[in-house]
């Protein structure tokens, strides 16, 4: 019986039905990482489901797009069509939880977490990655807070009108470009004023900075990991780890087995043990009260002994083999993610 449930900070769940169909989330599927049957089985008690518009116009992401932006293309994406396929996107999400007979709830503040955790709800937050799904105004932010919207990215890995994103590059410093705009800022000022998270991972080191110096909230790396022990750009320096202490914030670590390895190998037969690792790392650099997971479920490859939702009890008694205790794994799982939305989200 699984005890612990787990709030996960990032999963790209809502793109991948939005290809395969929206009717397979209530039922078990061999494809993909996330569905209701699996999230029971596993503990999974929900986490931020992002809503992202891909530069292709298949849909295609994973695999696809980082080698496309490992080859230098980060163009920029229209917000027109950006708002369009993010607000279909959330739109869905609230279809789900329509059809979902109870089973699955778009939760707001960190009280209605706790109360799916208990009841066994799958709690979603919805979330944006990447500002360009605002649209060309960024006022709509205000419309998506009044909506559900409770997180949002500054970027994905390309650029846009707030920030740069990282491109996918192995092995890479994260500063790979100029900080926020002006309207990045400004963007960063309004998500303090409504209470939205502002997501870190995916902006460069420069725009990370920016944001230090600006916001009134918690640090917040929703699915990114230790730069120290896998070199790849998406990763955060020790001095950024710092600062995210710092800010009492926290960093979500990714499953993604190219954020993992310290070759930053595509390879899914990697233990989990690298999770492990930099769990380890990152507790050790934050304290445990910091660090929580951020899976990218059905946006990464992730290590086959892990597999889907299915497998988190497999990384918690990995984390026990390790010498955490029931209270630690409890903050890890989801504790110290409820810690730092109530302190965002004020409630």
């Amino acid at each position: 019986m699984v005890s612990i449930p787990v709030f996960d900070g990032h999963n790209d769940t809502l793109l991948r039905l939005r290809r395969e169909g929206w009717l397979g989330f209530f039922e078990r599927a061999e494809r993909g990482h996330i569905d209701l049957p699996r999230a029971r089985e596993g503990g999974f008690g929900g986490g931020l489901f992002a809503c992202f518009a891909p530069n292709r116009e298949d849909g295609r992401r994973g695999g696809d797009a980082i080698a496309t932006l490992a080859e230098g293309d980060a163009s920029p994406l229209d917000p027109h069509r950006a708002r369009e396929v993010a607000g279909a996107l959330a739109e869905e999400l609230f279809g789900l939880e329509a059809r979902s007979g109870g089973s699955l709830r778009v939760v707001r503040t960190a009280g209605e977490i706790e109360a799916c955790l208990r009841e066994g709800v799958l709690a979603a937050v919805l979330h944006f990655e990447g500002a360009e799904n605002l649209g060309p105004d960024p006022s709509a932010l205000e419309e998506f807070h009044e909506r559900g919207l409770r997180s949002l990215g500054l970027v994905w890995s390309r650029p846009n009108a707030y920030g740069h994103g990282v491109p996918f590059r192995f092995p890479s410093s994260p500063d790979t470009g100029p900080g926020l705009t002006e309207a990045g800022r400004e963007l960063v000022r309004e998500c303090n004023r409504l209470g939205v998270l502002v997501d870190l991972s995916h902006l460069n080191e420069r725009g990370f900075w920016d944001v230090a110096r600006i916001t009134e909230a918690p640090l917040v790396a929703t699915h990114s990991n230790a730069h120290a022990l896998c070199p790849a750009s998406r990763n955060l320096t020790d001095r950024q780890l710092d600062a995210i202490r710092d800010s009492d914030g926290i960093v979500g670590v990714n499953f993604a087995v190219g954020f993992l390895r310290p070759d930053g190998a595509e390879e899914e037969d990697t233990p989990l043990g690298e999770i492990a690792r930099h769990v380890d790392y990152l507790v050790g650099r934050l304290g445990i009260e910091r660090v929580g997971f951020g899976s990218d479920f059905d946006g990464a490859k992730v290590p086959r002994a892990l597999c889907d939702v299915s497998g988190l009890p497999r990384l918690l008694e990995a984390l026990r083999e390790r010498g955490y205790g029931e209270p630690e794994l409890r903050k890890l799982a989801h504790e110290n993610w409820l810690r730092v939305l109530r302190a965002t989200w004020g409630a």
